[in-house]
């Protein structure tokens, strides 16, 4: 098993990841596709009990009952829309590979479930009142956007920012990284209600944990060096 495993080339799991969530998004009534959930006011409603269903609510979450203590891993495959999906997955596939290789495939599998889930229920222990659905992949991308900065700080990436007029620039991953960070931390801080929203929260707790837990694990091995030729994580998003 573990030969026909390791018998395919490439981030397996990363694409895996991407196509799992693209696919239960198009299935799902967020997608607008599926004509089984009707149109409006009943979609809405599906799309309403779907969230709720299949994403984290902190005030279900910290009860600890045992379908809640799910949702977290549940959560991370389901997406809002079609923006949101998109934007998670351009962040998985410039980020991931690169990490997926390092670390091994079911290591990097592993930890992209952990992440995501710690990340989600950080979120619900700082809103414990919210009784909102939470949903996305963003936790668990965040993390493996910290591991990324710790192993590969000196690949460069090809990233857009708006204030640039768009233009598609490559940084150095630590800059691009920790300005991403510092967005998060601004956007965290101005962050009002009790409403899920963006989770900024989980942002912050999944990036945090992911970088401590690859400095830890990965402190004492040679640094991989980013080679001249190019990697996943110098690729175009």
């Amino acid at each position: 098993m573990r030969k026909r495993w390791e018998a395919f080339d490439g981030p397996v799991v990363t694409y895996g990841l991407i196509g799992l969530c693209c696919l239960i998004f198009l299935i799902s009534p967020a997608s607008g596709f599926n004509t089984g959930y009707g149109t409006g006011d009943d979609l809405l409603a599906a799309q309403s009990a779907y969230f709720e269903r299949w994403g984290v609510v902190p005030t279900e979450l910290m009860s600890g009952t045992g379908p809640a203590l799910l949702t977290p891993l549940t959560a991370l495959f389901v997406h809002a829309g079609w923006v949101h999906l998109l934007g998670n997955m351009l962040f998985l596939y410039v980020f991931g590979a690169m990490a997926e290789e390092r670390m091994g495939r079911l290591h990097f599998a592993v930890f992209y479930l952990v992440g995501g889930y710690a990340a989600l229920f950080a979120y619900a222990l700082t809103h414990p009142s919210s009784d909102q659905s939470l949903v996305g992949a963003s936790g668990a991308i965040s993390a493996v956007l910290g591991a990324f900065l710790s192993l590969f700080p000196k690949a460069r990436v090809t990233s857009i920012f708006p204030f640039l007029l768009f233009l598609p620039l490559r940084f150095p991953a630590w800059i691009v990284l920790v300005f991403w960070f510092a967005l998060q931390w601004l956007a965290a801080r101005q962050q009002h209600g009790t409403g899920p929203g963006v989770a900024y929260t989980a942002h912050l707790a999944g990036f945090s944990l992911g970088f401590l837990y690859a400095t830890a694990r990965y402190w004492h091995a040679t640094r991989v060096r980013t080679p001249a030729t190019a990697t996943e994580g110098e690729r175009k998003p």
